[in-house]
């Protein structure tokens, strides 16, 4: 039977519920107990698909085509875990089931109501395939006091009771707030939110409290006894340096051994050398190498946050530094591209949608291919690429992407939806959507890259290169050097005149991890680092 661990969340959003979630499962995990993680978000969406990236933040792809919330991701790069269709649930999901079943009958005429309809449908979802695994985490999305949370915080309310006493433990993560003017910090919002946890009928065994500052024994001594936990259930969490530096500081405060002993586990050995060296290595690099970010949802960096990781993990397997350049793609369309991009190392076009930016995003992809500096193409980046090559190699002015306009007003629409043979209006709301083999071509620099004949990556776009101008793209020098065979769409394209030019349809970063960076992430900052030292030799520096 597995064991659960339920993570809440009070006084305010962004307190790192994932992160601590994710953390703790990294640390469990260490001691050999296999662990899954889930998200169950109280809006009322039936997923974040649809929802804006400024926001929500970005949308995580798992490999059975989930569109899940981004802790998905924390959950992936912390953990041995992959997240799947079990891993995200929304109170949309949970009430369109339940509908969908009244609808059938399946009630057998009784008034379904939120109890015990709907919390049974909850505790069917986080028991779904638990049997696989020692513990599972599940976060609950959200603060306590949210209206739309108390379905789910009555659920878990309830399985406290359902299961055995040792088999549940409620992880409470809140804010210990500095104030400046007191010189001192305040208790307050703590106690209020585990009243509120109280109200509801869930007593919290442990507390992470999020702080700018260390807590003194006498701020922990107040905690414990006005939220009734044990003192060594009080986890100080302070800001860090790094996410990953995280498991370390839960771990020197205790945290896992303190749910070990709740839950009744066997205390077992751990080694967090990993840790303890990746952390070095962030802290410690020997040069830094500048990567320029054209993308369109600036407004908030969660929106790039696997893309930002993958990066990272890239520069942290060569003990580099990446300083990232946020650039918007619409001052792209403004002003020439060599007032943004003539200093940085590298260039990169991360995924989107719609024509916003899509024009600046052509611009920077012509001046990474003919100022020849490494470029990596994502997705949108891909199609980008394809279209700024047809206009200026192929000379098809007019090229473009059935995304940016109608048929009518271009001939050359390089990038179309599935059936490109013949626009079909209702095919753009089909995606290419998971994991989807990619055959590569021998002799190719992915080949060399990834050292396999075929890659398993994770897909989100509409489009694809339009096939009838694939062999006048491969006449004029473009390489698509990976396909998906069942399909016959191009899955990965690049340039062997150029030092170091890859786009690809697939998100190679939604299997990035920082003990395992991506091949292409990692060969991308290599080829960055090396156009540097390239740049600083000519120069005399």
């Amino acid at each position: 039977m597995a064991k659960y661990i339920f993570v809440t969340g009070g006084v305010l959003s962004s307190l790192g519920k994932g992160i601590t979630a994710a953390s703790l499962g990294a640390l469990l995990e260490s001691r050999g107990y296999k662990v899954a993680l889930r998200k169950f978000d109280p809006y009322l969406n039936y997923g974040p698909g649809t929802m804006s990236p400024l926001q929500h933040g970005e949308i995580f792809v798992t490999a059975d085509g989930c569109e899940g919330d981004l802790d998905l991701g924390h959950y992936e790069r912390f953990t041995k875990t992959n997240t799947d269709k079990h891993s995200d649930i929304t109170s949309g999901k949970i009430y369109y089931t339940v509908i969908e079943r009244e609808r059938k009958g399946e009630y057998l005429g009784a008034t379904v109501q939120v109890i015990p309809h709907i919390t049974d449908e909850i505790k069917g979802c986080i028991t779904a395939g638990a049997e696989d695994y020692d513990i599972v985490i599940v976060e609950i999305g959200g603060t306590v006091g949210d209206i739309e949370s108390l379905p789910f915080l009555e659920t878990i309310r309830q399985m406290k009771f359902d299961l055995k006493e040792n088999d549940v433990l409620f992880l409470h993560v809140t804010l210990v707030p500095y104030i400046k003017s007191a010189g001192e910090l305040k208790t307050k919002p703590t106690q209020h939110s585990v009243r509120q946890l109280h109200e509801i009928g869930i007593s919290p065994d442990i507390l992470v409290c999020r702080s700018e500052y260390p807590l003194s024994e006498g701020v922990r001594n107040k905690l414990a006894l006005f939220c009734n936990v044990g003192k060594s259930s009080v986890i100080n969490c302070m800001d860090a340096a790094t996410i990953y530096q995280v498991p370390l500081v839960l771990n020197e405060e205790g945290l896992d051994s303190e749910v070990i002993k709740k839950l009744g586990l066997e205390e077992r050995e751990y080694d967090l050398s990993k840790w303890q060296d990746i952390v070095k290595r962030i802290k410690q690099p020997k040069d830094t190498v500048s990567v320029a970010v054209v993308g369109k949802y600036l407004e908030t960096k969660d929106a790039y946050l696997s893309l930002t990781e993958a990066l990272l993990h890239g520069a942290v397997a060569n003990y580099l530094k990446v300083d990232i350049k946020w650039i918007d793609a619409e001052k792209l369309e403004e002003k020439m591209a060599s007032e943004y991009l003539s200093s940085v190392d590298c260039i990169l076009i991360p995924a989107g949608f719609g024509e916003r930016g899509m024009e600046g995003k052509i611009n920077a992809v012509n001046f990474a291919r003919t100022k020849d500096i490494p470029f990596l193409g994502i997705s949108m980046g891909l199609q980008a690429a394809v279209i700024e090559y047809a206009r200026n190699v192929l000379k098809l002015e007019d090229a473009r992407s059935a995304e940016m306009t109608k048929p009518e007003h271009s001939q050359n629409l390089v990038i179309d939806y599935k059936h490109d043979e013949h626009y079909n209006e209702e095919m753009g709301a089909s995606m290419r959507l998971g994991s989807y083999v990619t055959s590569l071509m021998e002799g190719s620099l992915v080949k060399e890259i990834y050292n396999t004949d075929t890659v398993t990556e994770r897909h989100r776009h509409r489009l694809e290169i339009n096939n009838k101008y694939r062999n006048a793209l491969e006449s004029a020098g473009m390489v698509i050097s990976g396909n998906n065979e069942e399909s016959g769409f191009a899955d990965i394209i690049e340039l062997s005149s150029h030092r170091w030019f890859i786009a690809t349809q697939f998100c190679p970063e939604f299997q990035s991890k920082p003990f395992n960076p991506h091949p292409l992430y990692n060969a991308f900052i290599q080829a960055a680092y090396k156009y540097k030292q390239d740049k600083n030799n000519l120069s005399g520096d």
